[in-house]
């Protein structure tokens, strides 16, 4: 355990300060900055680095800075000629996703030896793009696929995430230490990853630009699985533009996921390309009843206001569509991911370094029990008891289970709605705004659009509509795979017709 000591505990927690800093927010304009020669990458990430160091006490949303970080910033200063399209800007990437030389936890103290021998693919992507991957984010233990009550942006090797909006409030699950630490302007954007809602819920709650990509554009190698069949990872931002960016940068084919295949063929050449403010215009988008319901009255009239922007920005608008099949697909869902989940960690446990002690589902949920203290005290760990329960990705129950889902929220949920009504894209709230943490009752989430995108593998992308008693919700766009840039255009120029959302301010 000292190992994991001296690594995580390396993040000096200072004096708590405001939620401000001396920099341009934006990645594109830092990017601006930098070329121009205004700044370096150096004095960037010494910024964002400070701005960690005085905020994470109060927010638990970093686990690790990088202190490589420093050096590879002043060489990307010194750097001339043909410069990445990240070129000298930081990032950070949530503690699932394998960085060389560090650990990858997924929040677990069971995985504090999993020291990483090389770069998962996307951040591999990310530093031949230029980008400097300042660290490490908070997250949902076991990406909150631990437990029937679990807290969002709780782990056994983070602590609990909180929401920079509110300290009291949940940052939502279970890339809440991405949502929390971009929000919090501790970096200018990061990665998150999502099986279901885990980049746009946090990205909504934490008032970020969220996009969730379609399943098959950004590799999944060298990160801890939940499920094959809906994990995907994306970034979150402070703009849409900068959620374009990044996505450049991340997309593409790895012949070590064989769902990216066709991700070179089907990606956009530039996701920034298309970003107008009139991106709108003459588009047609219906609104889901069924998934537009469960939101309190000031989040419902919120969405109301943003339809009346859409409208305003030459949208056609069609209201009261019926996702048929929601229900049931609520209901297919979750056996599906238990058989994944079990598969697939059995899968990368069996190939963790050999001082990862726990290579099976059944012998993490051994060592939690064993270490009930530390990695139980709020909740136990139902799902992952449920899942150990499921047999091989080959019974019955299963493959019927998994093409039941996809055909329901794929080609007889989404699809055949945009379809019937001629739609360019579909819209719903993303998520109420934050609740309560409440160890006790757990998350208590009023409202979420988030589920038919996720199980179809289709993108959905979620971008600010505004306050609502001082905390931010979003509005979800979605619609078909490989229809990224569309949403990425749709949702920019919603962006730039809404007024700017008040950056938080964390008190002393």
């Amino acid at each position: 355990m000292q190992g994991f000591k001296k690594v995580y505990l390396a993040l000096a927690l200072a004096n708590l300060g405001m939620c401000t800093t001396s920099i341009a927010d934006d990645l594109s304009q830092i990017k601006a900055n930098i070329d121009s020669g205004k700044t370096t990458s150096a004095q960037v990430l010494q910024q964002y680095q400070q701005n960690s160091k005085d905020l994470n006490s109060k927010l638990n949303a970093v686990t690790v800075l990088r202190t490589e970080a420093e050096q590879e910033a002043k060489l990307a200063d010194s750097k001339t000629g043909n410069r990445g399209i990240l070129h000298g800007l930081p990032l950070m990437v949530k503690d699932n996703i394998a960085v060389r030389g560090m650990v990858t936890t997924a929040g677990s103290l069971a995985l504090a030896e999993n020291m990483a021998d090389s770069d998962a693919f996307i951040v591999q992507k990310l530093r031949n793009a230029g980008a400097i991957i300042a660290g490490k984010t908070n997250l949902s233990e076991w990406a909150n696929f631990r437990s029937t009550k679990s807290s969002s942006g709780w782990s056994s090797v983070g602590g609990q995430t909180r929401n920079p909006y509110d300290v009291n409030k949940s940052p939502c699950g279970s890339s809440s230490g991405s949502g929390a630490a971009v929000a919090a302007r501790m970096i200018p954007a990061a990665i998150g990853t999502e099986t279901d809602g885990s980049i746009v819920c946090p990205a909504a709650v934490n008032g970020l630009v969220g996009l969730k990509p379609t399943l098959g554009l950004v590799s999944r190698h060298g990160i801890i699985p939940l499920s094959h069949s809906q994990d995907t990872a994306g970034p979150m931002t402070l703009s849409v533009r900068d959620a374009a960016l990044v996505l450049n940068a991340i997309a593409g084919s790895d012949a070590n996921d064989p769902a990216t295949k066709d991700a070179d063929q089907k990606r956009a050449s530039d996701y920034t390309d298309g970003l107008h403010s009139d991106g709108l215009k003459g588009k047609r988008l219906g609104i889901v009843k069924n998934l537009s319901a469960g939101y309190d009255k000031a989040t419902q009239a919120l969405f109301r206001q943003s339809i009346e922007t859409l409208k305003a920005q030459g949208a056609v608008v069609v209201e009261n569509l019926d996702f048929s099949h929601l229900s049931e697909l609520d209901k297919v869902e979750l056996p599906v991911l238990l058989y994944d989940f079990k598969a697939d960690l059995n899968q990368y446990l069996s190939s963790a370094p050999a001082a990862v002690k726990s290579r099976s589902l059944a012998e993490i949920m051994q060592f939690n029990k064993t270490h009930a203290k530390q990695v139980m005290p709020h909740f136990g760990q139902e799902i992952m008891a449920m899942a150990q329960t499921k047999g091989p990705l080959t019974d019955k129950a299963y493959v019927e289970a998994a093409s039941k889902a996809k055909r329901l929220a794929g080609p007889e949920g989404i699809d055949a709605l945009l379809k019937q009504h001629q739609l360019d894209a579909l819209i719903a709230p993303t998520t109420g705004p934050a609740w309560n943490i409440n160890y006790k009752k757990g998350d208590i989430i009023a409202g979420s659009s988030s589920s038919p995108a996720a199980i179809a593998g289709y993108p959905h992308l979620t971008v600010p509509m505004g306050l609502v008693k001082g905390l931010p919700v979003g509005i979800s766009f979605f619609a078909g795979a490989w229809s990224d840039a569309s949403l990425l255009n749709m949702g920019y120029a919603f962006e730039q017709a809404r007024a700017p959302l008040p950056a938080p301010t964390i008190q002393k």
